[in-house]
């Protein structure tokens, strides 16, 4: 029996930008147009699945009605296609496994809907969920090593094969939680997370009216390629450089945490598509009832602002409250009152922190020979719970748990199978002992985290830790070594301890853990100053690779101690010298290290470490390996 995988896809929620995605693609016709803009973010609500493998594509779903749809279909490409052309429900799945049987020789998937709390045509992108859930599913059950951006490519065009063709915007339902923007040019794509600076509370409601998406798509797009009347021309406007602007502003103002700002922007972009899209689709666009519900004076003094979403029309509405017990008053005077279908949508502060990078790209030459068979990060330890665990989960569940959303793995080309194999093989023809399911469940979640950099040539630690720069992108990147476990003696997590230390400083923040006098010259180890009478934040002044204990006694430790550097929360100026130091040619021991570059840092910009309060286990040299065998998971 093939595994069974869960999948959730959540819905999205256009905050800003609506239709610019399909305007900004014109820009291949036209290259006037200016490109298409959009700020969106996922809703709570979506769609829950089982998938598995079958020789052909079925689909039992239970919608949000409660009504029992059931579906099955050769795998034929042609064939899908057809069921795709036709329309409904199923087209959805049929278009995105057609698209797949083109590029892949594969099977078919067996998918069940079980669970359904998503609206359908209410602006949601409910046919966009359902497409990327069965994208994703092929991916997972099938090795298909998709990114991200590669599901989106594929629930996209299979989508295109319906009679529905929405835009790129939809798909944004692959990011999950926060907010992304997302830039149309042509056929080009980009997305970025964008950070927010305090909690949002957001509503939204299904109007309960009738909203003809097709028949709105069908008028604004007469408006394009190429402007031919007035109301063609304003269109243009309000899709370009009138967008840009109140995109670039609802930025400003995410970034910010300016709910009222953001209100403000709202209830103004509003007044723009009605008075320069209504014209153009005047029976659906007049939405009667979106407009009386943004007036209603009761829900007033509860937000800042609000706004149609998706197509517009009478579909959905959204605002944005001023606070957490107004969006609770919000939804139960929508609900009561009015009686429409509401739901909240609360996206949370940004954490400072969201990536990290894990360098495994070494030979592990230190564990030879065992490392000619099996890569250390594999090694076997037994955890807390009991269970034996290859070391890197280990490390994978520590970075999950301190809220990390994105982990880049610095591996050798050709490597990528090894690891992914962790994440997708399908345990076939034996089931599981009692509880170890919900591993499996745990390590295909994982999976959507990861992403994998390349280190093609063995020069030193810095210039691994280099190749994660795009990856970094300019954002503070959490550190650690591929070869070390952490435990808290606290109830906060390692990983978490040096990130809300970084909170404070936003500065490059390192961790520390206290080593023994004899073990200096196989670390970094640091000098400083403690900056509080806890004695836990320290003012980096010096950091030096593999002292001898000589110069480390002379010259380095706090109060006659030593310290070593185990984990860091890297900052662009990191980055920027590690580029200088490969610039100028400049290694030791014949590397490129990295703590040159922290000492630089320390020394010119500033930088903190921080006494980790808990323990530390090496595998990464042999008497360690067998103290963190015998010792972890105690």
């Amino acid at each position: 029996m093939s595994k069974i995988i869960d999948l959730f896809v959540p819905g999205r929620l256009c905050l800003f930008g609506e239709h610019s995605d399909w305007a900004g693609q014109m820009r291949k016709f036209n290259s006037d147009i200016v490109p298409g803009r959009a700020l969106v973010a996922c809703t709570e609500e979506g769609i829950y699945a089982k998938v598995q493998v079958s020789d052909t594509l079925k689909l039992k779903t239970l919608t949000s009605d409660g009504e029992t749809l059931f579906f099955e279909q050769p795998f034929n490409a042609s064939e899908l296609r057809k069921v795709a052309a036709e329309g409904g429900y199923f087209s959805y799945i049929a278009g995105v496994a057609a698209y797949i049987s083109t590029f892949y020789d594969i099977g078919g998937i067996e998918l069940y809907c079980y669970k359904m709390t998503l609206p359908q045509k209410k602006g949601l992108s409910s046919s966009a969920a359902i497409c990327l859930l069965t994208a994703r599913a092929f991916n997972r059950l099938y090795g298909l090593n998709l990114t991200v951006r590669g599901e989106m490519e594929a629930a996209f065009h299979g989508e295109q094969l319906t009679p529905s063709r929405c835009g790129r915007l939809d798909q944004a339902c692959a990011y999950g939680k926060g907010v992304v923007d997302m830039v149309f040019d042509g056929d080009i794509l980009d997305v970025s997370p964008v950070r927010v600076g305090e909690t949002l509370h957001f509503v939204f409601a299904d109007l309960n009216a009738k909203k003809d998406t097709i028949t709105i798509l069908r008028d604004l797009n007469s408006a394009y390629p190429y402007a031919r009347t007035d109301e063609h021309r304003a269109l243009h406007s309000l899709l370009g450089e009138v967008n840009k602007s109140v995109t670039n502003r609802a930025i400003e103002a995410i970034n910010n945490g300016d709910a009222e700002g953001i209100g403000a922007l709202m209830i103004g972009a509003q007044d723009k598509f009605d008075r320069f899209a209504m014209p153009l689709s005047p029976i659906e666009l007049k939405a009667e009832k979106l407009h009386k519900v943004l007036q209603d004076t009761q829900i007033t003094k509860w937000v800042y602002g609000g706004k149609g979403v998706g197509s517009q029309g009478d579909g959905s509405v959204q605002f944005i409250a001023k606070s957490k017990e107004a969006q609770k008053q919000l939804l139960l005077y929508l609900r009561g009152e009015l009686g429409l279908d509401s739901y909240s949508l609360t996206i949370p502060k940004t954490k400072a922190v969201r990536k990290a990078v894990i360098p495994v790209a070494g030979y592990g030459t230190r564990m030879y020979p065992a490392t000619k068979m099996v890569k250390k990060e594999f090694f076997p330890i037994v955890d807390s719970d009991g269970y034996a665990k290859p070391a890197i989960l280990i490390i994978l569940n520590e970075l999950i748990n301190a809220g990390i959303e994105e982990i880049c793995l610095i591996i050798r080309p050709g490597e990528e199978t090894l690891y992914l194999s962790l994440f997708h093989e399908r345990q076939e023809g034996h089931s599981l002992p009692d509880g170890l399911s919900g591993y499996e469940r745990n390590l295909s979640q994982l999976s959507e985290k990861i992403t994998f950099a390349y280190q093609e040539q063995m020069l030193g630690f810095g210039h691994a830790v280099y190749q994660s720069e795009t990856f970094a992108n300019d954002e503070p990147v959490l550190l650690l070594l591929g070869d070390h476990l952490y435990k808290s003696n606290s109830g906060i997590n390692c990983v978490s301890q040096l990130i809300d230390a970084y909170e404070n400083t936003e500065k490059l923040t390192i961790g520390l853990f206290e080593i023994a006098p004899d073990d200096v010259s196989k670390y970094g180890v640091i000098k400083g100053k403690f900056l509080s009478e806890e004695e836990s934040l320290v003012k980096l002044e010096m950091l030096v690779e593999k002292p001898s204990v000589e110069y480390a006694k002379l010259q380095l430790g706090i109060d006659g101690k030593q310290y070593g550097v185990f984990m860091y929360v890297l900052t662009q100026d990191v980055f920027a010298r590690l580029g200088q130091q490969f610039k100028d040619g400049k290694t030791e021991f014949g590397e490129f290290q990295l703590t040159p570059a922290l000492d630089a840092v320390a020394k010119n910009n500033s930088a903190f470490g921080v006494l980790i309060d808990g323990e530390r286990f090496d595998i990464g040299l042999p008497n360690e390996y067998r103290t963190t065998v015998a010792n972890f998971g105690k």
